[in-house]
């Protein structure tokens, strides 16, 4: 062999091994998952909707808690569960919390839950809730099932945690994002007021954020993405993810070996249309995946680190309750449900000498550097939020998430205080807050995430 043959391929050689080199040096991230089922065992009450008057009777698609865990190259790490479930008790996350934190050294900030509010899944409850009047004979039963689901769901959750920082390999991410359109706002104005109706032209957001996970040689690991709409097709007597379900199903049979995590945006006053037909569970859930796969045929769009995590909480104010004259009057009659809050609050006035008027309400920031922001916020979100912060913070690729680590109820913003109806405080009257917020709720909300965010609006 010629010397100059012997050259050419030596730097061929080189060339080969440095394009290697470069591709792997490019991944800086690792990223593990873990799956479980979390389908009920047992018939057993559901989450969701007041008029069910009987436990589940069968199973129409199983349910799945999972876990996504990400590390950075500086060895920060953030682990996201995704839950086939109604919502995130306030007290099971402050629980996990504590034990994420002693067991595998995660902070708070760390460790994002979200639900996917499906309204046919198992009822949840941490602690037990004396009966209220009238309460059926087989209340305490009921009551029973639902504790000891939640307190199996938290070991597991514990588990899958676990799994998903021990199955950590190199990967590479990147985002990319669809449209889909059978979300549409659910508050139509009439003359006696705002309904829960189809409304065509109220306010939505049919983008579909997608963050892909890739193993080094490319190969497609896993796939997170979200839709701001209630995961409420069918209100049934059978266990179902409803369409959130059949969208992760449908990726994962058309990409074997992916794991699929759905996460709920900003969805508190969007519903599914049409609705309330077997056949919609899954032509939703084909149009979703096909979204995502639609997304996935994109161009990508690198995401480095580092990871920047931040957590914290902003007081919301409520608007203050009716006399106690007019709670007395309230709690006398016959009307439902307000008669019933109205006996609640004035409990809580008896017990405790007051009303609560605030509430600790978290916000969490995922930060993977200048690429892309998670804003994660909890309780039952109303669409006006995403829709302001993804405007305000542009350019950034910002994805908006509700329902998570904590859904308590719902989040109107000022629109919806202003325009009334059921998402601006007439869900309240079912739980036991005072309700509605005050008008500064989605000011106060809003300030706290561009003070964690680190930026100014339109910067």
């Amino acid at each position: 062999m010629s010397a100059s043959c012997l050259t050419i391929r030596l730097a061929t050689l080189l060339l080969i091994l440095c394009c290697t080199q470069s591709a792997w040096s490019e991944t800086k991230w690792q990223v593990g998952v873990a799956t479980v089922k979390i389908t009920p065992e047992k018939s057993m009450w559901m989450a969701g909707y007041a008029a069910r008057k009987s436990a589940s009777e069968g199973v129409a698609g199983d349910l799945f808690a999972k876990a996504m865990a990400i590390q950075d190259e500086q060895g920060q790490r953030v682990v996201i569960v995704t839950m086939d479930l109604i919502g995130v008790p306030r007290l099971l996350r402050d629980q996990l919390e504590t034990e994420v934190k002693d067991k595998f050294q995660l902070p708070r900030e760390a460790l994002w839950i979200n639900a996917s509010h499906t309204h046919c899944g198992p009822e949840l409850r941490m602690t037990r809730i004396p009966p209220l009047d009238g309460a059926p004979a087989e209340y305490e039963q009921r009551m029973q099932l639902a504790l000891d689901y939640t307190a199996k769901l938290h070991q597991q959750l514990l588990e899958i945690i676990d799994l998903s920082l021990k199955d950590l390999k190199p990967a590479n991410l990147d985002y990319q994002h669809a449209r889909c359109g059978f979300a549409m706002n659910r508050r139509r104005p009439t003359v006696q007021g705002v309904t829960n109706a189809p409304h065509s032209d109220g306010p939505v957001n049919h983008h579909v954020p997608v963050l892909r996970i890739t193993t080094p040689e490319g190969k497609l690991r896993a796939v997170l993405f979200g839709y701001a709409c209630h995961n409420t097709i069918m209100g049934f007597n059978q266990f179902s993810g409803d369409y959130a379900g059949f969208a992760q199903q449908y990726l994962q049979e058309s990409h074997p070996g992916v794991t699929a995590m759905f996460f709920t945006g900003c969805g508190g006053d969007q519903n599914p249309y049409p609705r309330s037909k077997p056949e919609y569970l899954t032509y939703h859930g084909r149009a979703l995946a096909t979204a995502v796969d639609a997304a996935l045929d994109t161009v990508p769009k690198p995401v480095s680190g580092p990871l920047r995590l931040k957590y914290d909480t902003v007081e919301l104010k409520f608007a203050p309750p009716p006399p106690t004259a007019e709670l007395e009057k309230i709690a006398a009659g016959t009307a439902e449900p307000s008669s019933s809050h109205a006996r609640r609050l004035l409990k809580e006035l008896k017990d405790t000498g007051k009303i609560r008027s605030t509430y600790d309400y978290p916000v969490q920031i995922v930060q993977f550097g200048q690429d892309w922001t998670v804003i994660a916020l909890s309780g039952e979100v109303v669409v006006d939020y995403s829709l302001r912060l993804e405007k305000e913070l542009a350019p950034s690729n910002v994805m908006v998430a509700g329902y998570s680590n904590d859904v308590f109820g719902y989040v109107p913003s000022f629109r919806v205080l202003q325009e009334g109806g059921y998402e601006a405080g007439g869900a309240m009257f079912w739980g036991p807050l005072p309700g509605p917020f005050a008008t500064d709720v989605e000011d106060l909300i809003i300030g706290k995430v561009i003070e964690l965010v680190g930026m100014k609006p339109g910067k």
